[in-house]
């Protein structure tokens, strides 16, 4: 074979290399409005997501708590009840003091592995699983879900305090971990013993800084800095602990250094109950508060503005007829890398509502938000929060709902949106309940879950969205214990069970020297 033979073979094999490349990237439908070498770019698809991962708090420290883990993952269409996969959450350690002020942030690498037993298991999806203890040193948990349990794989904490320091009902989604957490709300004044739990998922430490803001600004807090996570591990701070003067309506930033971490606030007050303070949405210029109880006593609003500007915002409630702006209550003005807060009173009036803040006149600036709510009077005051959430773009998740208190509650704040309900119980209750629900555009609508039929203990609850405008939901949860009327709020935010995976497309442009 001649050396003009072997050149013109090796020609052809590159270009058709190259032809089998380009292939992958596209889509074999050309358009000559479209890009470079008249093909159209293909829309990603949605795939599910093969890995999640959650971590959860210590519960509580009160040898009167009694607390509930509540793990479930929905079922897809089509998707059988025996597909393969794994979820469950193991003890994290707890964290040392990291030595001296000097070494904090050099941390521990050793890369501890998870022991213990396994707490909540996932057999199957389509089925929520429950474990209950009445430890009070239970420990913080950290889990991961894979193949066809990790899309919108949900655990619901609820721990029950009916006496003493931390009573009250306090409700905690677990989380996935990140780098970047607001808590608008916190508080180091004397009433209030506010932890924010930090819980290391990973072989690798992870450094945070906590930093708190106030009223006129940053807050001193020198031993908020550099504070060292250790693999696998937990580790509470008192809030009060990092500032030498108490403050009330304070905003607290998570911010991590490195690695990542799970991060939750448990807010405990001397008078009115306490509850898990989850983190709010991200900085945005607008912001909404899902899930007002009708019989709110008393509702705060605190917010944080997180850029280089002011954010004035106009306060609109949300409620069954449409929006509306509170009398005397019709703004909020937020200086920048300031926290501001104002008192609602019972603004909902009787009716369930939700709080919607936009930007009024020039003031367009990013800002965090979160609510406290109050129900009761007197000694019989019990207290929960509602951060500004996200909105359900596929489906959202919560578990842990019972057969009496719990009520769902969905926000459509700027167009129409249909939504399908499906409350699914345990192995001991029956088939999956489903109803579809219109929210009107610029309403709040509360309502019960649809109940499986012959459910006993407690159930799951998804909410697909199905067309429409944004919708953002909340889940109120209430029980009476120990003589006393108890509540907490969860968000539904999107589960993120699926991913876009880009499709590939022809593109013969390659082939070009230019």
């Amino acid at each position: 074979m001649n050396r003009t033979t072997l050149s013109l073979l090796a020609a052809v094999t590159a270009l058709a290399a190259i032809t089998g490349v380009a292939s992958m990237t596209g889509d074999s439908d050309a358009d000559p409005k479209s890009g470079p070498g008249g093909t159209r770019a293909a829309a990603a698809a949605r795939m599910p997501v093969e890995r999640s991962a959650l971590v959860c708090p210590a519960p509580t420290s009160s040898e009167l708590g009694e607390t509930t883990y509540t793990a479930y993952t929905p079922q897809a269409p089509g998707q059988g009840g025996d597909d393969k996969g794994a979820a469950e959450l193991l003890p994290a350690h707890p964290a040392d003091d990291g030595g001296e002020d000097g070494d904090r942030g050099k941390g521990d690498a050793r890369g501890d592995a998870l022991t213990g037993d396994p707490v909540v298991p996932l057999a199957k999806p389509g089925t929520p699983v429950s474990e209950d203890t009445s430890r009070s040193d239970a420990p913080a948990l950290i889990g991961v879900a894979d193949g066809a349990l990790a899309p919108g794989w949900t655990v619901q904490q609820t721990t029950a305090v009916t006496a003493g320091d931390g009573r009250g009902l306090l409700g905690a989604s677990c989380v996935a971990p990140g780098t970047d957490f607001w808590f608008p709300g916190v508080s180091t004044a004397g009433d209030r013993q506010d932890y924010v739990h930090l819980t290391n998922p990973d072989s690798t430490q992870a450094v945070v800084d906590l930093e708190l803001y106030g009223e006129n600004g940053r807050l001193e807090a020198p031993s908020g800095e550099s504070i060292n996570i250790p693999p696998h591990s937990t580790k509470p701070v008192l809030l009060s602990t990092l500032v030498s003067k108490p403050t009330i309506n304070v905003t607290l930033h998570a911010a991590v250094r490195s690695g990542r971490i799970g991060a939750s606030v448990q807010a405990v007050d001397a008078n009115i109950g306490s509850d898990w303070l989850p983190a709010a949405a991200p900085p945005g210029t607008r912001a909404v508060l899902p899930g007002i109880p009708k019989d709110a006593t008393s509702v705060r609003l605190v917010a944080y503005a997180t850029g280089s500007g002011d954010a004035d915002l106009k306060i609109q409630l949300s409620g069954p007829s449409g929006s509306l702006t509170p009398a005397g209550h019709e703004k909020l003005s937020v200086k920048s890398r300031m926290t501001s807060a104002i008192d609602l009173g019972d603004l909902t009036k009787g009716e369930p509502g939700s709080l919607v803040l936009t930007p009024q006149g020039s003031g367009a600036a990013p800002f965090v938000a979160a609510l406290r709510v109050t129900r009761g009077k007197g000694d019989q005051q019990e207290t929960a929060f509602i951060p500004a959430s996200t909105p359900i773009e596929s489906r959202g998740t919560v578990a842990d709902n019972r057969s009496k208190g719990s009520t769902l509650t969905l926000t459509a704040p700027d167009e129409a949106a249909t939504v399908r309900v499906t409350s699914s119980a345990g192995s001991q209750g029956g088939g999956p309940a489903s109803r579809e629900v219109t929210v009107k555009a610029g309403t709040t609508l509360a309502l019960d879950p649809p109940r499986p039929d012959g459910a006993k203990g407690s159930y799951a609850v998804t909410v697909e969205r199905l067309d429409g405008g944004p919708v953002y939901a909340s889940r109120l949860l209430e029980v009476e214990a120990g003589g006393m009327p108890m509540f907490t709020i969860q968000g539904l935010p999107d589960d993120r069970g699926t991913v876009a995976v880009p499709r590939g497309n022809q593109d013969l442009s390659l082939l070009n020297d230019d």
